[in-house]
């Protein structure tokens, strides 16, 4: 069987460019669009959204990947990625939000944090004491002088 381009899913469905659907699409797998959906996506798997497409109304999937247009209540069980030509109007829940630069967004976001923690979370032990870094005294020498 050949493999694609989506995460090694066989399972795809395609809204084309040019095709306007008003509905639901409710599958398990990898759902494309690169046309317009008027209407609600859901599946587990990923819906990407091409530079062409134009999702309006309500997406609920695992992951979420955009080079589109969206108006729509986002919910992303692994994450939301809008990249450079994405706009984003709208409700976003997920856990992970990425966005590349010049990628656009209006609207809520939500990424379940409901209070911060008392104490910082403390940097790995390979990272080192910041302070070490801060800047030094330099001594401008004249032309000509010995250090």
């Amino acid at each position: 069987m050949k493999k694609n381009g989506f995460a090694g899913d066989d399972n795809i469905t395609l809204l084309a460019k040019g095709v306007l659907l008003t509905g639901e699409i409710r599958v398990e797998g990898t759902v494309r669009i690169d046309g317009r959906l008027d209407g609600e996506i859901q599946t587990k798997g990923q819906v990407i959204i091409g530079e062409d497409g134009l999702v309006e109304g309500t997406i609920t999937a695992g992951t979420v990947i955009s080079s589109g247009r969206i108006k729509a209540k986002v919910t992303a069980i692994e994450q939301v990625q809008l990249l450079k030509t994405a706009t984003l109007i709208g409700e976003v829940h997920t856990p992970v939000l990425i966005m590349e630069a010049g990628a656009k967004i209006q609207g809520v976001t939500d990424m379940g944090v409901t209070a911060w923690p008392d104490e910082l979370p403390k940097l790995p032990g390979s990272v080192r004491d910041l302070s070490a870094h801060r800047a030094q005294k330099v001594t401008l020498l004249e032309k000509g002088s010995a250090l």
